[in-house]
C-alpha cells in the first residue's frame, strides 16, 4: 500500500494552509511519517484532542505503522500543545484557591487522571508546573520525594498540587486525603509549604483541601 502519498498530501496541506488550518488528521500523518496510513490518522483523528491526548505508548503503538519512536512523538507534541496554553499562566500570582483551579482547570478536558505540581517564589508568582503522574491516585505513586526534589531545584517558596477526578465529580477520596496530608507534613518538614491540594472535577466543580481546613484534621 502506498503510505507515502498520505504523508506528502499531508505535508502540501500544511505548507499551503500553515498548521492552524491543516486536518487533525494530517497534522498526525506528518508526526507519524512516511509509513502514515489513512485508515489510521482517520481513526485517531476521529477521537477527538481529548481522548487521543489521553492515549499512552503502548496505546498507540497498537496501530499500524507507529512504533515506540512515532508514538513518543505523537506524545510529546501534546505536550507541546499543554505548555503553550500554559504559557500565558507561568508569570501569573496564586494566592487563593479560585487562582488554583483557573491555571490547573486543563486537567477537567483530561479522560485520565493526572497529579500536577506548580511551583511558586515568595511571591506566589508561578515558576513552573511539572506533571508528577498520569494514572489512579494512591500513596505510593504520588511521593514527596520527586515532588520536593523538583521544588528544590527551582528553589521554590511553596508549592500546589491538585488532581483531576475525570468522573466530574471533584469529592476526595480517602487516597487523595492521605496524598494531601501527607504531602502537607512533608513540606512543613522540609521547609516547602504545600499551600493547597485541589482535586478538579467538570462544569468548574472543585475540592480545596485549604478550603475545606483538610490539613488541620486529624488522619
Amino acid at each position: 500500500m502506498n503510505y507515502y502519498n498520505h504523508y506528502s498530501l499531508a505535508k502540501e496541506e500544511m505548507a499551503f494552509y500553515g498548521h492552524e488550518l491543516t486536518s487533525l488528521q494530517n497534522l498526525l500523518a506528518i508526526l507519524i511519517g512516511p509509513t502514515a496510513n489513512s485508515s489510521v490518522t482517520g481513526q485517531l483523528a476521529a477521537m477527538g484532542i481529548k481522548r487521543l491526548s489521553s492515549l499512552s505508548v503502548n496505546d498507540l503503538m497498537a496501530y499500524e505503522g507507529i512504533d515506540e519512536s512515532v508514538a513518543e512523538r505523537i506524545i510529546a507534541a501534546f505536550g507541546i500543545a499543554f505548555a503553550a496554553m500554559q504559557q500565558g499562566r507561568e508569570c501569573t500570582i496564586i494566592r487563593v484557591p479560585e487562582d488554583a483551579v483557573k491555571f490547573f482547570s486543563y486537567l477537567a478536558l483530561l479522560d485520565q487522571e493526572h497529579f500536577d505540581t506548580v511551583f511558586l517564589n515568595t511571591k506566589n508568582e508561578v515558576l513552573g508546573k511539572k506533571n508528577i503522574f498520569k494514572g489512579s491516585l494512591d500513596a505510593c505513586v504520588a511521593h514527596p520525594r520527586e515532588i520536593f526534589k523538583e521544588a528544590f531545584r527551582m528553589s521554590a517558596a511553596s508549592i500546589i498540587c491538585a488532581h483531576n477526578h475525570p468522573s466530574g465529580d471533584p469529592h476526595p477520596s480517602k487516597e487523595d486525603i492521605i496524598v494531601g496530608k501527607r504531602l502537607h507534613e512533608v513540606g512543613r518538614l522540609m521547609g516547602v509549604e504545600l499551600l493547597d491540594f485541589i482535586v478538579i472535577g467538570h462544569n468548574g466543580r472543585y475540592f480545596s483541601f485549604k478550603e475545606k481546613e483538610i490539613f488541620e484534621r486529624r488522619m
